[in-house]
């Protein structure tokens, strides 16, 4: 049951990578699963928010949780699913037709140094879409008590070309149903990213995890024409377990 339920929270968890460390001294694998809730706009490059479910699998890392991030380098898988976009979900869509879930699968290299992590990510997409998509950042940790631990990260997001016209692209039948003028936008930098992360921990195994993050789409998704806001601020709350496997 514990193996089904990690692979559905795998794939039900939304714009956010997943990473977890296979290089470093510890055979011990450490993770935070559970559920929230977030607030969100409604499709990449909306001005109207709504709430949907958190599923989270984060804080991925080799060693115990208490020990701080992995030292040194490390390469990471990084999974990633992006909700399926619904002409229905808001006005201006109207004519745009469906967009299905996606499913990216891809890897990560980190390095880190003291609190201090850097690292780039690749993946690639199947379903809703099938280019190319990574981010490359840098993010801190801060624990302030042994309950309290913060992260304070930016990043920067990229797409290919392909990513790029599935989502804030405009396709000659699109343009036609909707009455917009065709858009192709080229791939390259499209968001940048600062966040916020929370974890306090309530038990040894219980925590309670937020994040704060201001998102500006930026490039040729910036200026796609159906982008209404380029600021793209979340709001996250969710409760979590923490999980230790050893190898």
């Amino acid at each position: 049951m514990l193996k089904h339920a990690l692979a559905l929270l795998l794939l039900a968890t939304p714009l956010q990578a997943q990473d977890f460390g296979l290089l470093g001294g510890s055979r011990d694998l450490t993770f935070d699963m559970g559920v929230g809730a977030s607030y969100r706009p409604v499709y990449p490059g909306a001005d109207s928010n709504d709430v949907a479910p958190w599923l989270i699998l984060r804080n991925g890392n080799r060693g115990d949780a208490g020990a701080g991030d992995t030292q040194g380098f490390s390469f990471l898988p990084s999974l990633r699913m992006i909700g399926e976009r619904d002409e229905s979900d808001d006005a201006s869509l109207a004519g745009m037709g469906d967009i299905d879930r996606a499913y990216e699968v891809g890897g990560s290299v980190r390095y880190g140094i003291g609190p201090v992590t850097a690292y780039g990510t690749l993946r690639k997409g199947f379903g809703g879409h099938h280019g190319v998509t990574g981010e490359v950042g840098l993010r801190h940790r801060l624990d302030v008590s042994d309950r309290l631990t913060l992260w304070s990260s930016l990043f920067a997001g990229y797409g290919d070309s392909d990513y790029s016209q599935t989502y804030f692209g405009i396709s000659p039948e699109q343009a036609a149903n909707s009455g917009r003028a065709e858009y192709s936008p080229g791939g390259g930098i499209n968001s940048a990213v600062a966040r916020l992360e929370a974890r306090y921990a309530l038990t040894d195994s219980i925590a309670l995890l937020g994040e704060l993050q201001y998102g500006r789409l930026v490039g040729d998704a910036g200026d796609s024409p159906i982008v209404q806001d380029k600021d793209q601020p979340i709001v996250r709350l969710g409760v979590v377990r923490r999980f230790s496997f050893g190898f």
